[in-house]
């Protein structure tokens, strides 16, 4: 809320009749009823409502929060104030929208702190969106927090209205919000390859970096995201590496994209990386490697991730663990057996000791007890002499154990075995 909205004097109160019917009918989902209070019971076109005002200073009797009361954290006072014309926008109301515009509705008006741009593009309707652009809204009107309409296409029903947007001239450049994030930026942020074609389409400059230092990339490779989203993510940053992205560019902590996607498990965008060159030894501001990152999460990563993220990192010659911190990694990543395999199978001896069953929960112990019987059998006998051989042609090959292993003239199943495919035991 910006402190013009803080003096704002609503046409329409909160505890007005209007806002009453009005909130009642979005509660109920009933948006023939919202049309129609927005079409023929508001007067004016541009009048101010107000949604919701928690302003406890004019209730004395209210229960303030004890952080509050002890001065930890202060109480925001939260209005939300808008007009028709956004409302019908927000909620995709095409009719509603060409109406109130025939009636003169000011298509820029954000008393709330969004347009009605804002609001349709936030919502991915397209057909207000180029409603609103045809009556000449800005399509680069900044909201309160300083971001353009094209910053809220969020989502991929969006992509019509990010269209329409950059038909009628908005900028594919501009940064907004704290952030500093451009359009390009927060496609990547939310996985949005459509959106990152378009804007690349248009001019948006590939390696521009937002507040954090971070470039589209990055961010998408340090983005959260759904299982079912993990496959167009890829498909965007394929698309921003073909488009001549930096395959290693740090941010503000020092990290790569592939520190990102390690930290975040995702063994698909690791492999991409590597395969375009990005440096699989490289140190963030905090002096951790992208196998650190890996084995950091490994523990709540989901079971497969994890030890292919590690396993793709070791293929490509990342530098491994020193030996006298393994018993960490053992402490860390005890509850997955698997990358404790793939990272001890990249060494050819490495002393084990009985001392290290400490680091390892008992009740994780008993559920994983064949791995780890195996692991500690191994304090009293050297490593097999296949393991050893598997060392020295992974010595040889070096950072190109990817590419050339699968070459050589082997079963698939020992091609596996050199490239650390995890067994479930260890000899």
């Amino acid at each position: 809320m910006t402190m013009a909205s803080a003096d704002c004097l609503p046409d329409y109160p909160l505890d007005s009749d209007l806002v009453k019917r009005l909130k009642s009918a979005l509660d109920a989902s009933d948006e023939e009823r919202v049309s129609d209070l927005l079409c023929t019971e508001v007067e004016q076109v541009d009048a101010i409502i107000e949604m919701a005002n928690d302003d406890w200073m004019k209730d004395p009797s209210a229960q303030l929060p004890p952080g509050v009361l002890l001065g930890l954290w202060t109480l925001e006072y939260k209005r939300e104030l808008t007009t028709p014309l956004c409302i019908a926008a927000a909620r995709g109301h095409t009719a509603c929208v060409s109406h109130l515009l025939a009636r003169g509705a000011d298509p820029d008006a954000s008393p709330g702190g969004r347009g009605a741009l804002h609001e349709a593009c936030l919502g991915g309707h397209t057909a207000c969106a180029q409603l609103l652009l045809q009556h000449r809204a800005d399509p680069d009107l900044l909201s309160a927090e300083g971001l353009a309409p094209l910053h809220l296409c969020r989502t991929a029903a969006s992509l019509g209205c990010a269209q329409a947007l950059l038909e009628h001239g908005a900028s594919v450049q501009r940064a907004g919000g704290s952030g500093g994030d451009t359009p390009l930026h927060v496609a990547a942020q939310h996985g949005l390859d459509e959106h990152a074609r378009l804007y690349l389409g248009r001019g948006a400059p590939v390696d521009a970096r937002n507040g954090r230092g971070e470039t589209a990339l990055g961010a998408a490779c340090g983005a959260a995201r759904w299982p079912d989203e993990h496959a167009r993510c890829l498909r965007l940053c394929a698309l921003l590496l073909r488009r001549g992205a930096a395959v290693d560019p740090r941010d503000e902590d020092e990290r790569s994209p592939l520190h990102q996607a390690c930290g975040r498990a995702r063994p698909d965008l690791a492999s991409l990386l590597l395969r375009h060159g990005a440096d699989a030894g490289a140190l963030d501001y905090g002096g951790a490697s992208p196998l650190a990152r890996a084995l950091q999460t490994a523990a709540c990563a989901p079971r497969a991730a994890a030890p292919r993220t590690v396993q793709a990192l070791l293929n490509y010659g990342s530098p491994t663990v020193w030996p006298d911190a393994f018993p960490k990694v053992l402490k860390t990543c005890a509850s997955a057996p698997e990358v404790v395999e793939v990272l001890f199978n990249s060494y050819p001896q490495l002393r084990v000791s009985e001392s290290w069953k400490e680091a390892i929960p008992e009740e994780v112990f008993e559920m994983h007890q064949p791995f780890y019987k195996s692991f500690f059998a191994l304090a009293h006998t050297p490593r097999c002499l296949q393991h050893l051989c598997r060392c020295a042609i992974r010595k040889l090959f070096g950072k190109n154990c990817f590419y050339f292993i699968p070459l050589l003239p082997l079963p698939k199943s020992l091609q596996n075995y050199l490239l650390l495919e995890p067994e479930g035991v260890l000899h």
